[in-house]
């Protein structure tokens, strides 16, 4: 079910699971019921109550969502969402684009948390520092984050004036593919990025193009989705 699973402070957990928890996106045009089973099944491996995840309508933008200390459960638009108070379960859905867990710890020892959905056009207008600043202006000050499985740079062949406007913009994200063409490693660059911003990185090994135990968009059209996850498990 889990990619990778680790406890990073009390109670604070990230991870990123595998095609053993099946798809978890509902927007695909998958059996509804089947979806529903699955997120189920994931709550449980958690630890966290039914229907406590929060997810986002990704569209592949810049828009960070800040989740309200009295905010109804709702799946808003935005490719980013922050919980302040550090309690909610957060979701980011993903099949080759990266997905990014944050947690910040503020000076009194409180967190607060985030999750980010980085495509291409994401990770090049800037939601992952877009997010750092939102957790910024929730008053963390020590920011760590983890880049999931995603596609590699070795299998995402772009054309070559794309893969100078993003380099332009995100350096370091250039690649070449094992076909000798022009290619993205999106990883490369955010942590790069990140880094530069001052936040402390990890990079959890994995191609989604490569594994057949990720999904895969660029393998496989009609794939499901995985998930990067955060999440606080009361003692």
């Amino acid at each position: 079910m889990f990619h990778h699973r680790e406890q990073v402070a009390a109670g604070i957990w990230v991870g990123f699971t595998d095609t053993g928890a099946g798809n978890l996106a509902s927007r695909l045009g998958g059996d509804p019921a089947e979806v529903a089973r699955n997120r189920a099944a994931l709550l449980a491996a958690m630890g966290v109550p039914h229907g406590s995840l929060r997810f986002m309508h990704q569209v592949h933008g810049t828009a960070v969502h800040r989740i309200g200390p009295a905010e109804a459960p709702g799946v808003p638009v935005a490719d980013a969402l922050v919980d302040g108070a550090g309690t909610s379960a957060l979701a980011v859905l993903v099949a080759d684009c990266v997905p990014i867990l944050l947690v910040a710890e503020r000076s009194d020892g409180s967190t607060a948390a985030a999750v980010a959905h980085a495509g291409r056009r994401g990770a090049a207008g800037g939601i992952a520092t877009a997010t750092v600043r939102a957790l910024q202006a929730e008053g963390g000050e020590q920011v760590r984050a983890w880049l999931g499985p995603a596609i590699c740079g070795a299998c995402y062949e772009v054309p070559v004036d794309m893969q100078a406007e993003v380099e332009a913009v995100l350096p370091g994200s250039a690649s070449t593919t094992r076909a000798g063409t022009p290619g993205l490693d999106l990883r490369a660059g955010l942590h790069r990025q990140l880094r530069t911003a001052g936040v402390d990185v990890t990079v959890v090994p994995g191609c989604t193009r490569e594994s057949e135990n990720l999904f895969s968009y660029r393998r496989d059209p009609a794939t499901g989705r995985t998930a990067g996850l955060v999440w606080r498990v009361q003692p």
